[in-house]
C-alpha cells in the first residue's frame, strides 16, 4: 500500500509541530523549507489537519501552527484513516459491478492485508514517532 503525499505531508507536519518546544506556533513556509517541500502543498495538508482537530492556526503577528492535541493522543492509524482514500480496489465499495464479487477470495486476502496494515498504524501514536527526539532535531534544526 502507497500513502499518498498528503498524507506523507501530514505526518511530516505533526512531527515538525510536535518537536517545537512549548507550543511554539510554526509557519507553512518553516515547515516546507526544512523539509524541502512545496509549501503550496504543506498549507493544503494544514488545511486538513486544522479540519480534523489536530493542528490550531494562530493568526496574525507571532502565528502559525501548533499541535492541538499533546502528541500522545494523535494515532497514526486514524489520522491516515483521516486523509487516505482507503478504497482498494473498485470492489471495496457499495457498488461492486464485479461478477466474482460475491466469491472473490482475492478481496477477502487484499481485505485482511489492508486490516493488518491499520492495525500496526494503530498501534503507533506521534508521541511514538517522536520519541527519537535529539536525533530529529539533530536532522530537521541544523544549519
Amino acid at each position: 500500500m502507497q500513502l499518498s503525499t498528503h498524507t506523507d505531508y501530514a505526518l511530516r507536519s505533526l512531527i515538525y509541530l510536535a518537536l517545537q518546544p512549548t507550543q511554539t506556533p510554526v509557519t507553512v513556509q518553516d515547515i516546507a523549507r526544512r523539509y524541502g517541500i512545496s509549501a503550496h502543498h504543506v498549507a493544503k495538508v494544514a488545511q486538513t489537519l486544522s479540519q480534523h482537530g489536530y493542528v490550531q492556526s494562530l493568526r496574525g503577528r507571532g502565528g502559525g501552527l501548533v499541535l492541538a492535541r499533546a502528541p500522545k493522543d494523535i494515532r497514526v492509524g486514524t489520522l491516515v484513516r483521516e486523509t487516505e482514500n482507503l478504497k482498494l480496489l473498485e470492489c471495496f465499495g457499495p457498488d461492486s459491478t464485479c461478477p466474482i464479487d460475491p466469491a472473490c477470495r482475492l478481496k477477502q486476502a487484499l481485505k485482511q492485508a489492508h486490516d493488518a496494515f491499520m492495525a500496526v498504524l494503530d498501534g503507533y501514536t506521534l508521541a511514538d514517532m517522536v520519541a527519537n527526539e535529539r536525533e530529529l532535531r539533530g536532522l530537521l534544526f541544523r544549519g
